[in-house]
């Protein structure tokens, strides 16, 4: 895809306004002309962006022009997936060692909150949505969940039956209506890559079941600044935003949720990662 480069004035930095928390008070923290080291080559020229940093929510912005509707189009999943490279990793992914699986401690930890806010013996269905190469839901079905992953491209939805053993719904979340109601939904690294991560969280309260509630990890902006820097997987162009554990809290907040545990962890693949659990304020009748 060919862009024309912004033409970025830092005067106008408070004409910028993040839909998660609603801050104008940013900083540079980073302009970029090429893609960082591990970056996927998307094919983007001229290449210019700028990593934005909220000093009072510690929030983090990807600011840019790029048009990235086509990202995960059918190309992306050739270049990412194609010629068996979906069944090989998720395979990898499953024969970790819990020590060494950030998948298998998501799922431990997601056993964790449920034991601890989940209804007694309610129903344990889960919907993972945009599931990708569904490790999540393989595992939670292992764990004793009745599992269904949610991803637009037809050809995820195929692995999930075929090789995880789950169900697979092709559906685009933010557009399509999900009919059925779930006792857990699931963000898994999702929410970062889409505009408006309000909207898409906000449509998971009517598909929630009485006392239900919603699985959130995001990347930790905050926790990978100060310990690293900014060039890291948490600042990629496909993420438009890194969030802090107040932009977490204030992102439930404006979806109707609230945070019932929240955690920050260095996962062992080594990401920086907020995760968390939370409700609705008021459950869905």
């Amino acid at each position: 895809m060919t862009q024309e480069p912004p033409q970025f004035d830092p005067a106008c930095l408070t004409d910028i306004n993040c839909p998660v928390t609603g801050a104008m008070d940013w900083e540079v923290v980073k302009s970029y002309t090429a893609p960082p080291d591990g970056e996927t080559d998307f094919g983007i020229t001229p290449y210019r962006r700028d990593l934005l940093r909220s000093p009072s929510t510690g929030h983090v912005l990807n600011h840019h022009h790029f048009d990235l509707s086509g990202l995960y189009s059918g190309d992306y999943w050739d270049r990412t997936y194609g010629g068996g490279r979906m069944a090989q990793t998720y395979d990898k992914i499953m024969a970790l060692p819990p020590e060494q699986s950030d998948n298998r401690q998501r799922v431990a930890y997601v056993q964790s909150v449920w034991s601890t806010y989940g209804p007694r013996g309610g129903d344990r269905t889960v919907l993972d949505v945009g599931s990708g190469l569904a490790v999540f839901p393989s595992a939670m079905a292992q764990a004793g969940w009745t599992a269904t992953a949610l991803d637009p491209d037809p050809r995820s939805a195929q692995h999930a039956m075929e090789k995880a053993g789950v169900e697979g719904m092709v559906a685009d979340f933010m557009t399509d209506t999900v009919s059925r109601r779930f006792a857990l939904v699931t963000f898994n690294k999702v929410l970062e890559h889409v505009p408006d991560p309000v909207a898409m969280l906000r449509r998971a309260r009517p598909i929630l079941l009485p006392g239900g509630g919603v699985y959130v990890e995001l990347p930790d902006g905050e926790g990978a600044l100060a310990a690293v820097g900014p060039d890291r997987e948490e600042f990629f162009v496909e993420h438009h935003c890194a969030f802090s554990a107040l932009s977490y809290a204030m992102l439930a907040r404006k979806a109707g949720f609230r945070v019932q545990r929240l955690d920050r962890v260095i996962e062992p693949s080594g990401k920086f990662t907020l995760r968390g659990y939370m409700m609705p304020e008021e459950t869905p009748q």
